[in-house]
């Protein structure tokens, strides 16, 4: 196997793949931090989270749905996701991984061959949207499509959609956050159809808005969905959902839209079912104005079983991230069941200008006081839990002020 490149390459280990990857410092920025779009092919070693977790439930999936599989990535890079599922995952039959730019599929083509993987991975030199709707024919589609872009991924979401089969699990990776975290509230409404807002959750805002997006855009092909699993990391939100075809499947999709509104003043959140509901304009519990984000998804956004099957393949396999894995997966099993939009200590302490306790205290209070309390995967000083604002203040000044005693 000889293939020659305009780059010098080096090679990495990740999961069960080895890969080829143009050499680090051909991505360094000036301040000699690691930049994966300076690179002549797309590499994110901080992904590789991101990464495992795929493996599990692409594996989770498949034995899900008890048969063998066939899978695309059509915004591969250098391959190494692709090449993991095909060593990683059991019951994987066909997978097909593309890339628009050439040197990026020439690099892939050559990681298949160094991984002994052409058997199962075809490799393709296109444009996203134009291999996807070649998939798009009743039994051409797809068990599995992942779109990993670099920023968001809404311009594919139609041909993904089109190109999967009954029942298949859609992955969306977005990182444009500053959009979905209300920082261009207006580029946000653009691309994804709702408002965001610059709350202390705008992780789970984002994810939302996402969700929300594909929930629209699938109801025009009489598609609904079901999310089964989603997770914020980095500079990063993550979802999978497994679609349903039929109208009535899209019909209650679309009614498990709404808004969330957010008071500024004193913290109160609720949520507002309908995409076309008359929103509060005034805050229930303080009288302030209310702020509203959306249209957006008011579903789960987690799969307590999935989290319960991810985390049994989790121990079963020997990664390097596993701790992580399973900190991030026992968060999420606790969190599928809470309410929604979570609270953040230090945030709700300085607004209040009270000082900080310790987490931990704050949650075994409210559980105290009766509430449902559960820590949150968003923020280490993150809880979701079914006190009302001004009950959190009231715990939050007594615990400032023991704290101050001491």
């Amino acid at each position: 196997m000889s293939m020659k490149f305009s780059f010098p390459i080096e090679s990495v280990k990740e999961g069960e793949a080895k890969i080829a990857l143009p050499k680090l410092e051909l991505s360094l920025a000036e301040s000699l931090e690691h930049v994966p779009s300076k690179a002549p092919v797309f590499y994110n070693p901080r992904m590789e989270l991101n990464r495992d977790l795929s493996v599990l439930i692409l594996q989770v999936y498949q034995r899900t749905v008890n048969r063998e599989i066939v899978a695309c990535e059509p915004l591969a890079g250098s391959g190494v996701r692709g090449i993991r599922f095909a060593k990683e995952v059991k019951g994987l039959e066909k997978l097909v991984i593309n890339d628009i730019r050439p040197e990026a599929a020439k690099l892939a083509q050559f990681n298949v061959e160094k991984n002994k993987t052409s058997r199962k991975i075809k490799v393709f030199n296109e444009d996203a949207n134009f291999l996807l709707s070649q998939f798009a024919a009743p039994r051409r589609r797809f068990d599995y499509v992942d779109i990993d872009p670099f920023g968001s991924p809404v311009i594919y979401l139609d041909s993904a959609i089109r190109a999967m089969r009954n029942g298949g699990l859609l992955a969306l990776t977005a990182t444009d956050m500053a959009p979905l975290c209300g920082v261009h509230p207006k580029a946000c409404l653009r691309k994804y159809g709702g408002r965001p807002l610059r709350t202390e959750y705008c992780h789970e805002l984002a994810l939302r808005l996402l969700i929300g997006c594909t929930v629209i855009i699938a109801a025009k092909h009489d598609v609904g969905l079901q999310v089964v699993f989603s997770f914020s990391a980095h500079n990063y939100v993550r979802t999978y959902v497994i679609l349903r075809y039929g109208a009535k499947e899209a019909d209650e999709s679309v009614n498990a839209m709404g808004y969330i509104q957010h008071c500024f003043a004193c913290f109160h959140r609720h949520a507002t079912y309908g995409i076309n509901s008359c929103v509060d304009k005034v805050c229930p519990e303080c009288g302030s104005k209310l702020n509203s984000a959306g249209p957006l998804w008011l579903g789960q956004l987690w799969s307590k079983q999935y989290c319960k099957d991810l985390l049994s393949e989790a121990d079963a396999r020997n990664l390097r991230l596993k701790q992580q894995i399973r900190r991030l997966l026992f968060l999420t099993s606790g969190e599928s069941e809470a309410p929604m939009t979570y609270f953040v200590v230090d945030k709700l302490c300085d607004k209040w200008s009270l000082a900080i306790p310790p987490f931990h205290k704050v949650v075994a209070e409210l559980r105290k006081k009766g509430h449902e309390a559960v820590p949150s995967h968003f923020s280490p000083k993150a809880f979701r839990t079914s006190a009302p604002a001004s009950v959190m203040r009231e715990i939050l000044e007594k615990l400032a002020a023991s704290e101050t005693r001491k």
